[in-house]
């Protein structure tokens, strides 16, 4: 089976360069417009051959998810590589026909079309079903299913990984998934903050060192590579590595070998390495910040994480896995208002998931086992709201802040479920009309119901009372006003 590289582009300058940089790297190729491409496509058809088309400017309304459909249909699998930016790309990298290598503006160095080259002729294996469970990847946007299919892909292949997304999309997420998935399971996962660990010290950390080696060194020490030997070592934070260390670096991902400090001892490892950045490595390569030979043997196969703002519609999913997580711990239980959901979405989450994490932490020890409305949010996630907007959200939440949650579960399990006629609490039943609820005067009436029970429960003491239906004793005293009940 040969290798067939087609160029298709309606930029005709630039098809004719890509062509012959391809020529002067040894490669030879093919080259059509869209209209050509699509007259010619036939002549193609049972040529047994590996495929990579590089994908221009359209100046047809051709979608690329409808054109990698149409040339998968008549060639196969294939790999593809943009050299224009294209709407629909997220969906096109969802279709299983397609290798979408990357994106790169024309034009670009020689060095990065050889590589670009060689990744598409990796043989690609069958991958594991996209639907394995890589159970801490929370979410099914578009966005998040391109990222599971590609982690399926490579999952099994003992490559090195580049994983790229900013600050707090979880990187080291992905990164322990990936060595969950790998045949390396079984042996050791070893994370690697090369921002967090001085300059001076990082060489000792990652390749050990011999006692004596420097102030200090009063006894032997192995490396991280060590450690990680026979399983995965994840680099988060390349892109803060010093240049010095990129280059015994590169070493080791060539030879497999290294010296611990201070020692002549050649150490052989079998790791496979993962790298994660939140930089922009191929512009901190033009700033000479960052070695381009490195970055090659790092990037065999990237993955993007997106950031949240970028797939909100998973938020909800989030928020419920993230509550959960913190009740199974034993430190409580909030649950979010509808309308605070919207504003959450509409949110820019500079912090990605880690901010979100750090608000589900703080909004359950500030609100323990209550509804968060508009006014519990932080300020800053409701900036671009009025007042009025605020106070009509929270008066559908006011009428239930207190009640426990389990409680609110039930109501809500009746209003929404047309089959339930009845919800059964403690001592008491509450009939729903079958048509019609007016909600506000419904709960009010469960909620005087409620308080009457506990205070004949407990004698008419309204500390136990308050106590027993969660509730301050203060609260307890306003709402027994409110109802005009009299303690007996």
């Amino acid at each position: 089976m040969d290798y067939s590289l087609i160029v298709i582009d309606d930029d005709v300058s630039r098809r004719h360069q890509v062509q012959a940089c391809l020529a002067f790297a040894g490669f030879n190729s093919q080259c059509f417009s869209f209209v050509d491409w699509f007259q010619q496509t036939r002549q193609f058809n049972g040529h047994a051959a590996s495929w990579l088309f590089l994908l221009g400017h359209c100046a047809m309304p051709v979608s690329l998810n409808k054109l990698v459909e149409q040339i998968a249909d008549e060639l196969g699998a294939m790999s593809v590589a943009l050299l224009d930016s294209w709407d629909d790309i997220d969906q096109a990298r969802a279709n299983p026909a397609l290798r979408l290598l990357e994106y790169f503006p024309w034009p670009t160095e020689l060095d990065r079309v050889t590589d670009l080259v060689y990744r598409a002729q990796m043989p690609v294996l069958a991958a594991p079903n996209v639907e394995q469970p890589f159970t801490d990847l929370i979410g099914r946007s578009t966005r998040m299913a391109v990222v599971r299919r590609m982690m399926a892909q490579v999952a099994s292949r003992d490559v090195n990984v580049l994983i790229t997304g900013e600050s707090g999309t979880g990187k080291e997420v992905v990164a322990r998934n990936l060595h969950r998935a790998s045949k390396r399971a079984d042996g050791p996962f070893v994370p690697v903050n090369c921002g967090a660990i001085p300059a001076d010290l990082l060489e000792s950390e990652l390749f050990g060192h011999e006692k004596g080696a420097f102030t200090g060194a009063v006894s032997s020490r192995s490396g991280r590579f060590e450690l990680a030997s026979g399983g995965t070592l994840f680099l988060d934070e390349i892109g803060d590595m010093p240049l010095a260390m990129q280059v015994k670096l590169l070493r080791v991902l060539q030879e497999r070998c290294f010296e611990r400090v201070g020692g002549t001892k050649t150490i052989h490892v079998d790791v496979r390495v993962i790298a994660a950045t939140h930089k922009d490595l191929e512009k901190m390569i033009r700033d000479e910040q960052f070695r381009e030979d490195l970055y090659y043997r790092l990037n065999v196969f990237p993955i993007e994480i997106p950031a949240l703002r970028e797939r909100v519609e998973d938020l909800p999913a989030l928020l419920d896995e993230l509550v959960r997580r913190q009740r199974e711990q034993g430190l409580g239980s909030i649950q979010i208002h509808p309308l605070a959901m919207q504003q959450l979405q509409q949110y820019s989450w500079p912090g990605n998931v880690r901010e979100l994490v750090n608000l589900i932490e703080r909004l359950i020890i500030m609100y323990p086992e209550q509804i968060i409305g508009l006014d519990e949010l932080p300020s800053k996630l409701r900036s671009d709201l009025s007042k009025a907007d605020i106070h009509h959200a929270n008066a559908t939440a006011a009428q239930t802040a207190d009640l426990p949650l389990q409680f609110l579960a039930a109501i809500e399990q009746a209003n929404t479920d047309e089959e339930v006629s009845t919800v059964v609490v403690p001592e008491l039943t509450v009939t729903s009309l079958a048509e019609g609820v007016d909600l506000k005067q419904h709960l009010e009436a469960i909620e005087r119901e409620l308080i009457k029970q506990a205070l004949r429960s407990h004698q008419g003491v309204v500390a136990r009372a308050a106590e027993h239906l969660q509730v301050r004793r203060t609260t307890l005293v306003e709402k027994m006003r409110k109802y005009g009940i009299q303690r007996r």
